[in-house]
């Protein structure tokens, strides 16, 4: 294969937004060990039948220790806060809990999803149509800005659905204009709700959403990192909320190895030619930590006839959305991504990380790796490290989650990252 070398100056950083970093939380209530609950299935939750024949499609036997946790609480009615770490299940906890208790027998809107990113937003979406395959009448749509005004409005107005997922700027917009019906939403939720309330103009745009909703309502907010400040922040949407902070003291994605690899800057390019081409995989996702990097390293891999494709926030949404789904179906093996791809999204195939630039704390990290070993599936979180300013991150990780992240090995056992 054909070393294309991308020198510094190819690579040009620009500013980005940095996240808070988020401290260790003390917990409130702590999951217990995971191998009591695998005897507990989903049937013991007492879900509508409709909903067990869906959960079983899915291929879903056991709850997770999130959902066991949570679900009982969240059908019944309850507030929810849950702090959970990726590919535990939380989207569905709201989903299964919403559906339960939904009643499609009027076309009005009685369930609103907020998220902060479109890509998030299809995905929930999809979840929700994948539970509720056996429940016809039920209608989930999803609303974010870029498509047209009057086209939402037109679609409120004909044939509203009984539940919206969308991004905050624009379902304020429509509630605004009381093109969007709120007086009976029954159900309120956010998910990575810290994403929306850590931005102020953001955090104003939700409480002004929150408010024109009726005030007897269920609300649930999710997250995989809440500071102890966050948590406060939650709590003024609710009302005696069910707090559940699900072991988040220790990074233990079940299945998931995790190695880095100490080079230089100008080393990077070539050893990720060479993992890719040596590591059997999947999918992967290939982190950077800027736009411009993303379209360098995706512009790169494609001229050494690898299949990739780059996404990040300064594309048009419509074609973000597009090679989203593209990935999603297998259409592209390789996708490199700036941290928005980070949060949430999920791909069931992906089974390799790589954190080419270094995340920026280790909230990110965990964000990040989060993508492979998704729900007890097996994968590989590979992170490139080359100043020191790296090394105290993978230190800080190392140390917060209670984890060993050790040298590439020279040669790894497939079976121990692919499920055969």
């Amino acid at each position: 294969m054909a070393d294309a070398e991308l020198n510094d100056d190819d690579l040009v950083d620009y500013e980005e937004e940095e996240a808070e970093e988020t401290k260790p939380q003390e917990e409130v209530k702590k999951g217990g060990t995971y191998s009591g609950i695998h005897a507990s299935g989903f049937r013991d939750f007492l879900l509508k039948p409709e909903l067990l024949r869906a959960v079983v499609d899915c291929g879903f036997e056991h709850p997770s220790e999130v959902q066991h946790e949570c679900i009982p609480q969240a059908i019944l009615g309850m507030d929810v806060i849950c702090q959970a770490k990726s590919g535990m299940g939380k989207t569905a906890v709201f989903v299964l809990a919403t559906l339960h208790q939904l009643e499609a027998k009027e076309n009005t809107v009685c369930c609103l999803v907020l998220c902060h990113a479109r890509e998030l937003a299809y995905q929930i979406c999809n979840e929700f149509e994948r539970f509720s395959r056996y429940l016809p009448d039920v209608k989930t749509k999803v609303f974010y800005g870029g498509v047209p005004v009057p086209e939402h409005k037109r679609l409120l107005k004909n044939e509203p659905p009984h539940i919206i997922v969308g991004t905050p700027g624009r379902i304020l917009q429509l509630t605004r204009e009381k093109d969007l019906p709120t007086k009976n939403i029954k159900h309120f939720i956010l998910d990575e709700c810290d994403k929306m309330l850590e931005q102020l103009d953001m955090r104003k745009d939700v409480q002004e959403i929150f408010k024109a909703t009726p005030h007897e309502k269920q609300v649930m907010m999710f997250s995989a990192t809440l500071s102890t400040d966050m948590r406060a922040v939650c709590k003024k949407f609710m009302q005696d909320p069910m707090e559940i902070y699900v072991d988040d003291s220790k990074l233990t994605l079940h299945g998931l190895q995790q190695h880095y690899v100490k080079l230089a800057e100008n080393e990077k390019n070539r050893k990720l030619n060479e993992l890719l081409d040596a590591l059997e995989f999947n999918q992967v996702v290939v982190f950077v930590k800027s736009v411009s990097r993303a379209n360098a390293l995706d512009k790169l891999l494609q001229e050494c006839n690898f299949p990739s494709v780059a996404i990040h926030g300064s594309m048009k949404q419509e074609e973000r959305i597009k090679l989203y789904q593209n990935f999603k179906d297998f259409k592209h093996r390789i996708l490199v991504s700036t941290d928005i791809w980070g949060r949430g999204i999920d791909i069931e195939r992906v089974n390799i990380v790589v954190n080419y630039d270094m995340p920026d704390s280790s909230d990110t990290y965990l964000h990040r790796v989060g993508r492979a070993g998704r729900f007890g599936t097996k994968g590989l979180a590979i992170t490139f490290a080359s100043t020191d300013e790296d090394a105290k991150i993978l230190e800080d990780v190392q140390s917060r989650f209670e984890v060993s992240i050790t040298q590439l090995p020279e040669t790894i056992d497939v079976t121990s990252y692919m499920t055969a």
